[in-house]
């Protein structure tokens, strides 16, 4: 049985170990999650614009709220642009979900200092740029990592 799976997929490698790691993660996870996210991000962020004065609490929930709706607007496409452009070692759940969640953090940030009326397309820029960089530094920092491909059983 693993014999005619692997060979129906002929870049996977006889061990059903790599077979197991080498699979893509599925869409459906990732997009119930985004959307739960998504709903309550945004029905958040209305009803407090709607409901609520801006006093101290609502300004942080609001600030809550936008990075829930960004991490769960996000998580889809992040999921599809991982499997659409893979990478070695493969993503898996936790790094997609990071992804995610810096795309809000950085969708919250831009909302906060645009509050402040402080946010210039520059420093947007910069501070995008800045994200980029500290999460191609921990990629990079995965992919270090050394990783024994002899199973022990000590």
């Amino acid at each position: 049985m693993v014999k005619s799976l692997i060979c129906q997929y002929p870049c996977f490698s006889w061990d059903i170990i790599t077979f197991v790691k080498t699979q893509h993660t599925s869409f459906l996870p990732f997009f119930v999650a985004g959307a739960v996210l998504a709903i309550i991000g945004w029905f958040g962020l209305a009803s407090l614009v709607l409901l609520t004065q801006p006093t101290l609490g609502p300004r942080w929930l609001f600030i809550f709220f936008a990075v829930l709706a960004g991490s769960g607007t996000a998580l889809p496409f992040v999921h599809y642009l991982n499997s659409r452009f893979p990478s070695k070692p493969p993503v898996d759940g936790a790094i997609i979900t990071r992804q995610a969640v810096w795309f809000g953090i950085f969708f919250a940030l831009l909302i906060w200092l645009q509050l402040g009326r402080v946010l210039t397309f520059a420093m947007a820029v910069l501070i995008g740029a800045g994200f980029a960089v500290i999460e191609l530094l921990l990629r990079m920092n995965e992919t270090a990592r050394f990783h024994s491909h002899i199973d022990s059983d000590e």
